[in-house]
Formats: C-alpha cells, structure tokens, sequence
C-alpha cells in the first residue's frame, strides 16, 4: 500500500510539477530578512514529506541526522506547509519560552478533526477563549496537585490490584514447590501488563470504573495511538484528501466509533447517577463528575462555542485517556528495559528500595521522595526516552525572529526533543544511560519545562498539564514492582531497544521477562 500511494504521489507530481513552480509561496522569493537554512532533498509539491513518511527510520531520527548536516535551526516543506526544525536547548528556549506568545497556534489535523471531536478536545484546539478556558478547568480541577493527593489511593489501589494479578501467575506456578529453593520465576509479557495497568488506572479516574479490555476496545485504542503519530498525507496536502489513501480516514473514522462509544456509555451512567442525586463525596468525584459540575456552573463560559455539553465531556476525557496511558506506559517500559540492560543500575534501584521501604510492606506515595536513585532513573529514562520525542504540530501567530533567522506567521515548528536530550555539546556521554548524572552534575534540572535541556513534557502554555499526574503515576509503578518482583530476562537474553512509529515512541517488541516475588508473603495480600 505504501508503494502504491507514493507511485500515485509520483504521478502527481509530474503533472501538475510545472504549473505549481510559479506558484511557490513567498517564503521562496527574495527577501531581506534572513531566513534560516532550507534543507536539501525536498520534492517538488510535497517537500520532504517522503523522508519522514516513507522512511524506514522514526521521524525523529530523520530530522536528527538532517540536523546534522543543515545545522540546529533548519527550514523543511511538508507539502503546503512551511516547517522550521529546532533541535538545540538554547532555540527551543528562544521558541517555547521567549516567544511562547508568538506559538500558541495550533495547525489543524484530520486525526484530531476525526478522533478529537471536530478540535473540541482542548489540547488540539485553536487558541482562543474556548482553549483558554477549557486548560483552567483542566490544570485547576482535573490535573492540580491538590487532585493528584485525592487520586493518590486510586493510584494505589490499582497498582497493587496489578501487584496481586502478577504475584497470583507466580503462584499458580509454584504450587506445589516444596522450598524456596525450588521455586522458579514467571515468565510475563510486561508490555501487556503495563498497559492493563495504566488503562485501568486512567479509566477509573475519569470513570470511576475499571475499563473491561476485550481486544476490539485494546485495537481501538492501538489505532487510536498510531494514527495520531503517523503524518497523514491530507494534512500535508489537502487536495489529496479526497483519495483517502491506504484508508487512513476511514480506519480513524472506525476506532473513533468504538471509543466514542465506551465515552458515551460513561457518560449516560454518570448523568443517571446526578438524576437519582447519587453523588460522590469531593474525595470519590471522577473525571467526568467535575467535567459536568463544571460545565452546569460555568454554562455561560461555553455560549459562544459549536460544541454541545456531552462533546465538550467527552473530548476532554478522551484527552485525558490519551495523555494518561500512553505516555505513562511508554515511560514504565523504557525504564525497566533500561534497567535491565543496566544490571548495575537495577540493583542500586533494588538497594535503596529495600534500605528505605524494608520486605515487610508495599511501595506508598509517601516513600516517593526518599528514593532520589529512583527518581534519577525516571529522569535518565525521559531523557533518553522521551514520550514524545518531537513537539510539533505548533504554529507561529505572527512574524518573529528564532536564532536571528526571520519566521512567517503561519510556519510550523518541530522542536526535536530526542536530538536536544541528547545533545554531546550538553550531556557527557548522552547515549549512555547513567541516572548519576541527577544525582551530581545535573541534580537540578527538572523536567518541568523550566530547563530547555530535558523536554519530555514539553515547555510553555502548550505544554502537557498532566506532569505532576503523570509522573506520580510513573514513580509508584516503577518502585512498587522493582520493589516486588525480581526481574530478569528469559536466558539471559539482551533487551532490544527498538522504537517504533506512533504517538510516542513505544518500544517495538514486547518486553518479556521473568519474574519472582522478593517481599514476605503478607505485603502482597495488602
């Protein structure tokens, strides 16, 4: 299918190469303003999309080695749209921080056109009233600290619920052992197993309920996932929408059928629940609870848009179940690949967890800021692994000026986070994973958007609210099953670090391991 849409590509581009020539836009004619390097290999028409849609190498690895050549701040054409690429600490501190006002733009994507609601989902949506307004319930109400320490014993409950499943496949294996020394580990799909946990975690926040995963729901949501990380054609070249080539619109039309309708099932038994006056103490109110508290006491706020009461709840909490599986699960996979490709490291994991939590008990959230090696690991494993390996998809409101080059108001910017994360020039030995380095020469840096060095969440008015969620999400999933099992590979076998294309850059082979408990047996009935 591929080799077929870019033979129909080809063709397009010979008939109709001649008449566009002249039809360049003005960021091609002479101008005086400076504009940044224009990088090589670009077709006519559809630009460099072939480089980053055909490859056999991920996005970010494309725009890594062109960076290389063309430099940290570089032009690319993605058929119509004007793209410039930043791939250094110091510009995505001049985009992202200095002119942050200048890029609160967002282009439109049929993904997010089809699976986000008509942009109804507010961190796709256009800057403007709406956006601000839905980002100030969303960071106040759904993702603040104070709602984070509510949610802290759901997070709990459903990490140990995960704890329990796990413990209970080793037993079922070592029934009829007769010492410890006869016992033998579990061979588990982590993979699976971290996406149960991080589904079932999300969706009982914004539910209440654990979602029942059967598989047309888990490829639902997988379609969902890919989709939204794979450029599509029609955003780079409208006209070719139409085509709908390799059925890309009608696959996003179908997953968004299916999710819509496990959305609208929640939603019709929470509004049964606030007829029959069923509510739910502040403690127990999930998302789609304050989600529609919100909107009866702020009715007016919402006037002014297209969008009904049941789309705005729903494109929100969609938002939340992308943003809070996904890159939470990603995150938990890369640390513990990255574990046990470092046998060294996992045992300082191990000690300090035994040191500070002791065999008696299971990891809490309260014991989270005694386990700084811990949190130097999560750090390591964003760096190197980024959910999100490039921001993109921002575009610039108005004409500014990026590392003394001249930038057009409706340019598009690609911020490299991959390439900034490990940049030689800021990072000794960027390419090894070493969690020290958090410890000592870099125990300062956050990854909260204030050093421009380390962007997993991005930085600015646009990046992700969920930061604080996310990584007490990521903290007590990695400790509390570093701290429970024991964790190796089948024969010794080395860990594949193969990424794949998607929404985040997931590992591309599941994560099998063996596994075998390390606590007393009272701490995993608890």
């Amino acid at each position: 299918m591929e080799l077929f849409t870019l033979c129909v590509l080809l063709s397009i581009v010979i008939v109709l190469g001649s008449a566009c020539y002249s039809m360049r836009t003005s960021y091609n004619h002479p101008t005086k303003k400076k504009l940044a390097p224009k990088a090589g290999g670009g077709w006519p028409i559809i630009g460099h999309l072939p480089l980053l849609r055909f490859s056999n190498q991920l996005p970010h690895v494309v725009l890594a080695t062109m960076a290389n050549t063309y430099g940290a701040i570089f032009r690319i054409n993605l058929g119509v749209n004007q793209v410039l690429v930043i791939s250094s600490s110091e510009l995505a501190k001049e985009c992202l921080k200095t002119n942050d006002k200048a890029l609160l733009g967002r282009g439109k994507l049929i993904g997010f056109e089809l699976m986000g609601y008509n942009y109804a989902q507010f961190g796709f949506s256009p800057y403007g009233p709406y956006w601000r307004h839905m980002r100030k319930i969303v960071t106040h109400e759904l993702l603040s600290n104070y709602r984070c320490d509510l949610l802290s014993n759901v997070f709990a409950s459903e990490i140990r619920s995960c704890v329990r499943k796990v413990y209970g496949q080793w037993t079922s294996k070592n029934t009829n052992v007769s010492s410890d020394d006869n016992m033998v580990p579990v061979l588990v799909d982590l993979t699976k197993v971290l996406k149960e946990l991080t589904l079932n975690l999300i969706a009982r926040i914004i539910s209440g309920k654990q979602l029942v995963i059967d598989k047309k729901i888990d490829q639902a949501i997988r379609v969902l996932f890919e989709r939204l990380g794979v450029f599509n054609i029609g955003d780079a070249l409208p006209f070719m929408r139409w085509f709908d080539l390799g059925g890309q619109e009608k696959a996003m039309k179908k997953c968004f059928t299916e999710i819509d309708n496990i959305l609208q099932g929640w939603l019709e038994d929470h509004k049964q629940s606030r007829s029959n006056n069923n509510m739910q103490n502040d403690v127990d109110h999930d998302f789609m609870d304050i989600m529609l508290s919100a909107i009866v006491n702020d009715n007016q706020a919402f006037n002014d848009v297209n969008y009904d009461a049941d789309t705005i709840v729903k494109a929100t909490c969609l938002g939340m179940l992308i943003g809070g599986t996904d890159s939470n699960q990603v995150a938990l996979t890369w640390a513990f690949s990255l574990l046990l490709k470092n046998p060294e490291a996992l045992k300082k994991a191990k000690e300090e967890l035994n040191i500070q939590i002791g065999k008696e008990k299971q990891v809490s959230i309260l014991d989270i800021p005694k386990l700084v090696y811990l949190q130097a690991i999560v750090k390591e494993t964003l760096r190197l692994y980024p959910p999100t390996p490039l921001i993109n998809q921002r575009e610039f409101t108005e004409d500014c000026t990026i590392g003394n080059y001249h930038v057009k108001s409706g340019t598009k910017l690609i911020v490299n986070v991959s390439k900034i994360s490990r940049d030689p020039q800021v990072w000794d030995n960027p390419l090894e994973f070493h969690p020290e380095r958090f410890l000592e020469s870099e125990k300062n840096v956050d990854v909260k958007g204030h050093h421009f060095e380390l962007l997993p969440f991005g930085a600015g008015r646009r990046m992700c609210p969920g930061i604080s969620f996310g990584l007490q999400v990521v903290h007590l999933s990695l400790a509390t099953l570093l701290h429970a099992f024991d964790f190796s590979t089948p024969d010794s076998a080395p860990v594949d670090l193969t990424e794949s294309f998607g929404l985040t850059s997931m590992k591309t082979n599941p994560l099998l391991v063996l596994l075998a408990p390390t606590l007393s047996y009272g701490a995993y009935a608890s």
